[in-house]
C-alpha cells in the first residue's frame, strides 16, 4: 500500500505541476502583448516614438479633409502603412488615434460614434480613444494631427 501511496502522490504531483504550467500558458495568452505599456511610460514612449517615425516621414502629408470627417463620428485613413483613425469630436476639432487595438493588435474600426475591435470586442471613446469596454486595458494610442483650412495633416 506504501508504494501504491507514493505512486498517487506522485501522479498527483506530475499532473498538478502540468496543469500549473498549461494554465500559466492560458493566462499568458489573456494577457495584453506588450504588457510593460501599462506600467511603464517610457515604454510608452518608445512606441509612439515608432509611430512617431513613420508618421514623422508622412509630417506635413494631408490624411483627409475635415469636410470627410461627420461632426461627432469618425473615419478610417491611413499614414503611410499606419492605419489611423480621424475623429470631429466637436466642429472643427479633429483628434487622431492608431487603429490598432491595445489587446492583441487587431486593426480597430468606426461603427457609428465608437472604434471597435472585430476580434475581442472592445470599445473606445470616439473623443479620447479611452477603453469603454474590455478586454483592452489601455486607451488606443494618440497620433499627432493638425488641420490647416479644410486640410488634416500629420505631424
Amino acid at each position: 500500500m506504501g508504494d501504491e501511496a507514493r505512486l498517487t502522490r506522485r501522479t498527483a504531483l506530475t499532473f498538478g505541476a502540468g496543469g500549473l504550467a498549461g494554465g500559466a500558458a492560458l493566462l499568458a495568452g489573456c494577457a495584453p502583448s506588450d504588457a510593460s505599456s501599462g506600467s511603464d511610460s517610457a515604454d510608452d514612449t518608445s512606441g509612439s516614438g515608432d509611430a512617431g517615425t513613420d508618421s514623422g516621414a508622412a509630417a506635413g502629408t494631408v490624411i483627409a479633409s475635415v469636410s470627410d470627417i461627420p461632426v461627432g463620428g469618425a473615419i478610417s485613413a491611413s499614414i503611410g502603412s499606419d492605419p489611423v483613425l480621424l475623429a470631429q469630436p466637436t466642429a472643427g476639432e479633429v483628434v487622431a488615434f492608431s487603429a490598432i487595438c491595445t489587446h492583441q493588435q487587431c486593426v480597430v474600426a468606426v461603427e457609428a460614434s465608437e472604434f471597435n475591435c472585430p476580434c475581442h470586442g472592445s470599445r473606445f471613446d470616439v473623443a479620447t480613444g479611452d477603453v469603454l469596454n474590455g478586454p483592452a486595458l489601455q486607451p488606443l494610442e494618440s497620433v499627432a494631427v493638425t488641420v490647416d483650412g479644410d486640410d488634416v495633416v500629420a505631424g
